[in-house]
């Protein structure tokens, strides 16, 4: 049995970028946990009233449900904040939610989304997940996010480059069913949050892996 840590650094980035692959997990029988970075409550900003945060939070609640998580760690951290947040504070909180939960497998965002809060949150994930410090992790990937991964500039040295898929054929209309729960993110066509675009993206993954339907990673660290 693997111990998953996936790492969301805004609820929908794990449906969107891993969502098949939690399940996939789940229905393996491994461990599998949500943790989530950033939030709406209590925003210093305070631009999002009562009702959406209530809204939001249970739409956290459903999800965790439908994947059905082992345990939820929402952390709390400001959404669209994180580069005026104390970095040292993030990485110190990182690194004790991997310690409680000792997960031998990782899957984070890809380093150069386009979103500063997918950047700043690689930047502390990764600091903690040096090999001396927590030998328990074995496997570490970056998932990619639409809207945020293919609007990183398109260069070698910043461009989402899989080397990992992974067959969701027999769970993308669960994915999709889940994303559906985020109903202020779902877009419309031709949109690429659309679920649509969301199909034909796991579609367009499949067919370099010579399966129906794939998700894709960038495989970071593995020890066998």
């Amino acid at each position: 049995m693997h111990k998953v840590l996936v790492v969301a650094v805004h609820p929908d980035d794990e449906t969107l970028g891993c969502g098949g692959t939690i399940l996939k997990h789940r229905e393996a029988g491994d461990e599998i946990n949500w943790m989530i970075i950033t939030s709406i409550n209590n925003h210093p900003l305070g631009i999002w009233g009562d009702e959406i945060v209530a809204h939001r939070d249970n739409i956290v609640k459903r999800v965790a449900e439908a994947y059905g998580f082992n345990s939820v760690v929402d952390m709390g951290y400001p959404t669209i904040m994180l580069d005026n947040i104390d970095l040292g504070k993030l990485v110190s909180d990182i690194g004790k939610t991997l310690d409680d939960i000792k997960p031998d497998t990782i899957y984070l965002m890809y380093q150069n989304d386009v979103h500063s809060d997918h950047r700043i949150a690689f930047q502390a994930v990764y600091s903690t997940l040096k090999s001396f410090r927590r030998p328990f992790i074995r496997r570490i990937l970056m998932m990619e996010t639409p809207s945020e991964t293919e609007f990183a500039v398109a260069t070698p040295p910043t461009s989402f480059i899989p080397n990992v898929f992974v067959d969701i054929s027999d769970f993308i209309e669960k994915k999709l069913e889940i994303m559906k729960i985020f109903d202020t993110e779902v877009m419309e066509l031709p949109y690429p949050r659309s679920l649509s675009s969301i199909e034909a993206l796991a579609r367009y993954r499949g067919s370099r892996a010579g399966v129906m339907y794939a998700e894709a990673f960038m495989l970071l660290y593995e020890r066998l």
